[in-house]
């Protein structure tokens, strides 16, 4: 099947400014594409999933991929899809966060200099001179068609600075560059860049008399109509330090039954008529769909050995006896001098959103103490009560955790082990 086909069959596809051209360039041989991460956060997150993994599924069928970090653009901010203007990072803030979201991208592209690369906006960007870029690429854009852009035309309600109005010029200006540099024809990005992409397209059109390609991905919701990515405690992470592989795994075991099938396709690199297969399931059998979705999209972003572990705590919290292999929270001995109250420790164990709802959940006998109903809002966790072995928390039938004594120095609050 040709990767357009099989990038359309998995739902990848939302917006392409040429389909023919850009086929027909494919079939004549390999070509280079880019995608663009904005390294404005300290990780990369589950979104970024859609773009890399796109990526892979084109640099599988032999083409380059080029992975552009905005090392430059991250000094101003694309204001795409935001209702605010972004607040401004220090400069090594941005070099540190792009180190980090480097390694990440090595984990689902192959960036061994020929099959693909990393590259830095800031290498031809940050040396620009203000007049002569404004005059050799300012004079090619039209405001009028800018304004006109969904991007910046739900800004302007809210105020849109000079700062940002400039994005979508230096976005172009990427195009422009890795055109001359690496022969790039093809840029992919999220639908809310499109302005941003065909406003490239433009440029080298203008510039180098040359025709090339843009597609965009959907920007994803769930079933419910809430956006793809976002959890209570917010942003699921891709560094698992940020969110430990366990909570990324329950991430996906937990998604609405209906998304189940569209997310295989995205999400792994299973075969299509697996994900159909497994998205077919109905009834108790879906959890098993679920299964699947969460170690493979696991495995991929923290590998298979931290898949396993996840996938293992998971069947311990859900099992009626218990396991090692429950995720393991610590309490310093600090805090235990302290006797906090046991909905305190059901809350910042992870097993509530809040404190609140950790006493709404033992006031309606949703919590169990090794396997007792807790309900006394009075209780209070000591190192007596934990023992040498410490206890178990059950939260209904999907959360549980193991809280232990800490007695090393400097350890945080509750502790993941």
């Amino acid at each position: 099947m040709h990767v357009l086909d099989t990038l359309k069959a998995r739902g990848f596809i939302e917006q392409s400014s040429d389909p023919e051209g850009l086929r027909a360039a494919m079939d004549a041989g390999p070509i280079a594409f880019y995608v663009g991460f904005d390294p404005t956060g300290p990780s990369l997150h589950v979104g970024h999933l859609l773009p890399a993994l796109m990526a892979w599924h084109l640099q599988q069928a032999g083409h380059t991929a080029i992975a552009l970090f905005g090392g430059g653009t991250g000094m101003v901010g694309d204001p795409s899809g935001k209702t605010e203007a972004r607040q401004l990072l220090m400069e090594q803030t941005i070099r540190d966060n792009l180190a980090r979201q480097r390694d990440q991208i090595g984990r689902f592209l192959t960036l061994d200099g020929e099959r693909g690369k990393t590259v830095d906006n800031a290498e031809w960007l940050m040396g620009l001179e203000y007049i002569p870029f404004l005059r050799e690429i300012g004079s090619v854009f039209s405001v009028n068609r800018m304004l006109a852009a969904e991007g910046y035309k739900q800004r302007l309600e809210k105020g849109l600075s000079f700062l940002e109005f400039n994005y979508q010029l230096l976005q172009a200006y990427d195009f422009l560059e890795l055109h001359r540099r690496e022969g790039v024809v093809l840029q992919i990005g999220g639908n809310d860049q499109w302005g941003n992409l065909v406003a490239g397209i433009d440029l080298v059109r203008r510039k180098e008399q040359h025709t090339v390609y843009a597609m965009t991905l959907p920007l994803l919701t769930t079933a419910t109509g809430a956006k793809m990515g976002k959890t209570a405690s917010g942003a699921v992470w891709l560094d698992g330090e940020m969110m430990p592989p366990f909570d990324f795994y329950q991430y996906w075991i937990n998604v609405d039954d209906r998304d189940v099938g569209r997310f295989l396709k995205l999400f792994t690199t299973l075969p299509l008529d697996e994900c159909a297969r497994l998205g077919a399931l109905t009834g108790p059998e879906v959890r098993t769909a679920k299964a699947v979705l969460a170690r493979e999209v696991t495995t991929l972003v923290h590998g298979a050995e931290a898949a396993a572990e996840a996938q293992r705590a998971a069947q311990a919290m859900t099992s009626a006896t218990v396991s090692d292999d429950l995720p393991t929270w610590a309490i310093p001995e600090s805090l235990l001098s302290e006797a906090p109250a046991w909905f305190v420790v059901v809350a910042e164990a992870g097993l509530a959103k809040s404190r609140s709802e950790a006493r709404r959940l033992m006031q309606g006998g949703g919590v169990k103490l090794d396997g007792e109903a807790l309900t006394d809002l009075d209780a209070v966790c000591t190192a007596a009560a934990l023992g040498a072995d410490g206890v178990v928390l059950r939260v209904g039938k999907k959360r549980a955790a193991r809280i232990v004594r800490e007695t090393g120095a400097g350890v945080s609050l509750f502790t993941r082990t």
